[in-house]
């Protein structure tokens, strides 16, 4: 009889279990059920005083917002609000277009039964807020409308002065930040922000203080004030238990201030904290590509050559063609190819702000085609290094070189009867500045497992586990004592005759 061949019973199993998943699984909710969802996380976040329900709506805000549209916030303020006639349901509607109320998103409920829905906390009707002003900005002909929603709930988020609106009025402040700046006000709202900040520092508000830090920065920044900025810094203290979000955003602030200030270490050392606590680069791009262009120039200006694969990255691959351009020009060392690069790319430059420090580095690219030359030539003249590096005249070939000497760039001295620069015998590589690199890295090491050992986030309610576990410790060895001590036990009990 001919053998039949039949189906692996764990194949079938498994396509059977794979089927039951598809099934079962539930559709994705609407954008108007997760907005009626998050509000009653929110009213339970006010009523049991538990900030992290409201956490939890705040990490659903990215997503979200990208899903709404004028229908499904007029739909969700009718499903929140109820049928009746309301002061606050009138006054949110009154922002958007009139238009019909989509029953797509309703769960099979009738409106005409929802007169008699309590009125919400505040704290939702300002996240309805929210999201209504991310809606408005999107869209230019909208923005101008944008900016009276963002005056009129601050007016309402301050009248209010509730603790437990802190965690969304944080989000608020860089919303309104937002809108001035697509208005072209970002100066105007400086008072507004000075003031929002020392009541947020009075109160202990680390979350909104660290966003109106953060947007007083990004406006002296914009208008050129860094000595206003660096002033704010110094007299002000970065809350630590703000989200990485706020901590990257103001690393990166401040990697641009030491920037500016020709003190390249600290500004490489905040850009690498920047880069480290920003989201997934496909989540922000365009933040994760801000960061990498300043953190190119100034390693650079630092004297070091970036790594060719950050150029390879998928999200910096086209962002970083101009920053590759001029890292090929230093490292070569042709101040022709430099020149040509800065004006090929001088207008993505100006618009990235970073044209500035840029212009910087033509010492860099005549430090490098000296040192190339030191390595090349054990004696070359003045003369031949004018016309290697292109160079004005002999007298600037000679303070460049006896500069790079004075500096350690090169070893060598300058013989100014006739006119040419010998070169010495290169550095062995060891010396006292091998030991203060190696500091410099172990240094960064320990802050680096010192912040690792601070974002840490351990399971709630954990430790209860272990305090079960030694009670019932506890009560096994009073057992054991209270049979010892009732002569219970015998020698096999106690494992033999060996004691």
């Amino acid at each position: 009889m001919a053998d039949v061949e039949m189906k692996p019973a764990d194949k079938a199993n498994g396509e059977k279990k794979k089927e039951d998943d598809k099934t079962t699984l539930p559709p994705p909710a609407t954008p108007v059920e997760e907005i009626k969802s998050n509000t009653t996380l929110i009213e339970r976040a006010v009523s049991t005083l538990e900030p992290r329900f409201t956490n939890r709506v705040l990490r659903t805000l990215t997503a979200l917002r990208k899903r709404v549209d004028d229908t499904v916030l007029r739909t969700a303020i009718e499903e929140v609000y109820g049928k009746g006639d309301r002061p606050v349901k009138k006054t949110l509607l009154s922002w958007l277009p009139t238009g019909p109320i989509t029953t797509d998103h309703l769960m099979e409920v009738d409106l005409s039964d929802k007169s008699d829905v309590p009125e919400p906390v505040p704290e939702a009707e300002i996240y309805i807020r929210l999201l209504m002003l991310h809606h408005l900005l999107k869209e230019e002909d909208t923005q101008s409308k944008a900016l009276e929603l963002a005056h009129e709930t601050v007016e309402k988020m301050q009248a209010l002065n509730r603790r437990s609106m802190d965690a969304i009025a944080a989000k608020i402040w860089f919303a309104v930040d937002r809108a001035y700046d697509l208005a072209g006000e970002l100066a105007d709202a400086r008072p507004l922000f000075l003031a929002a900040q020392r009541t947020a520092s009075l109160r202990h508000d680390d979350e909104a203080q660290a966003a109106l830090i953060n947007c007083l920065l990004r406006s002296y920044i914009q208008y050129n004030l860094y000595d206003q900025a660096d002033k704010l810094v110094s007299k002000t203290t970065f809350p630590v238990s703000a989200s990485n979000a706020q901590y990257a955003r103001y690393h990166f602030y401040l990697g641009r201030i030491r920037a500016v200030q020709l003190n390249y270490t600290e500004a490489h050392t905040n850009l690498q904290q920047a880069i480290r606590r920003a989201p997934a680069a496909k989540v922000a791009p365009g933040f994760y590509q801000a960061v990498h262009k300043y953190f190119v120039v100034v390693e650079l200006l630092m004297g070091d050559i970036p790594d060719r694969s950050l150029f390879r990255h998928v999200v910096l691959e086209k962002a970083l063609i101009a920053y590759f351009d001029i890292v090929k020009a230093v490292r070569t060392g042709s101040l022709s190819q430099f020149q040509t690069t800065l004006s090929k790319h001088a207008d993505q430059f100006e618009e990235d702000n970073t044209y500035t420090l840029i212009v910087r580095l033509r010492q860099n690219v005549i430090k490098t085609g000296i040192r190339r030359l030191s390595l090349s030539y054990s004696r070359i003249s003045l003369r031949d290094i004018c016309v290697k590096l292109h160079l004005d005249s002999e007298e600037d070939a000679e303070y460049i070189v006896g500069k790079a000497i004075r500096d350690g760039v090169i070893e060598g001295r300058i013989v100014h009867e006739k006119g040419w620069m010998e070169c010495g015998t290169q550095k062995s590589g060891y010396g006292p500045e091998v030991s203060e690199v190696f500091g410099r890295r172990i240094a960064f090491c320990l802050d680096l497992h010192n912040q690792s050992v601070k974002a840490m986030r351990y399971p709630l309610n954990a430790h209860r586990k272990e305090l079960a576990a030694a009670e019932g410790a506890r009560e096994r060895e009073k057992e054991l004592a209270k049979e010892i001590q009732d002569g219970d036990l015998d020698d096999e009990d106690l494992g033999g005759g060996d004691f």
